[in-house]
């Protein structure tokens, strides 16, 4: 049976769409399980995401930067929700990719800002290319059973608290909504 002209412009739409939707467009998409990957963090110790969600209720995976703008913008943020979520067994890590920073500059800015998270030196930017990060800040949501539950911005500069809320409703059992937002800052350097 044929198909009409509209019915084919009409699945055409429907797959643009489907297509250019946050949770497909490249990367991980929501609902994905996450890629183990281990490393060592600038304390010397044995980083595995896989360990980290055996052993936690979830794991947030923050994209950070020293020298840019937009992340050092949330720097006591992203400090008081380790703290608060470190409390209901959330793990929070940083990754710094692309090699412009050294782990000396990396260290003194974490202690500057109360940084107690775990920091690893992504300097080949081995990780950010295994879950598409793109921009610092940017922040991955991981459950314990390794499944992408939200991915994007930490927080909007309008009060809008992203991250926080997508914990919140992870830990209460909720969907998260949304579940996907646009990450702004600076670009990850690709080599």
């Amino acid at each position: 049976m044929a198909m009409s002209k509209g019915t084919r412009a009409v699945l055409a739409l429907a797959g643009a769409l489907l297509l250019s939707s946050p949770e497909t467009a490249g990367g991980l998409a929501i609902g994905a399980v996450v890629p183990d990957f281990g490393m060592t963090t600038l304390e010397g110790r044995r980083f595995s995401l896989t360990e980290a969600e055996k052993t936690h209720r979830g794991v947030v995976i923050l994209f950070l930067s020293t020298i840019c703008p937009y992340s050092n913008y949330y720097n006591d943020l992203v400090r008081d929700l380790a703290a608060e979520f470190a409390k209901r067994n959330v793990l929070f890590v940083g990754v710094n990719s692309g090699g412009l920073e050294t782990a000396e500059e990396m260290r003194a800015h974490a202690r500057e800002h109360g940084h107690a998270f775990d920091l690893i030196r992504d300097s080949d930017g081995r990780i950010a290319e295994l879950l598409d990060a793109r921009r610092t800040p940017e922040a991955f949501l991981v459950d314990s059973t390794g499944t992408l539950r939200y991915h994007g911005r930490i927080a909007s500069k309008i009060a809008s608290p992203d991250l926080k809320s997508a914990i919140e409703a992870f830990l209460a059992g909720q969907p998260i909504h949304p579940s996907e937002t646009k990450a702004f800052g600076c670009a990850i350097p690709r080599q």
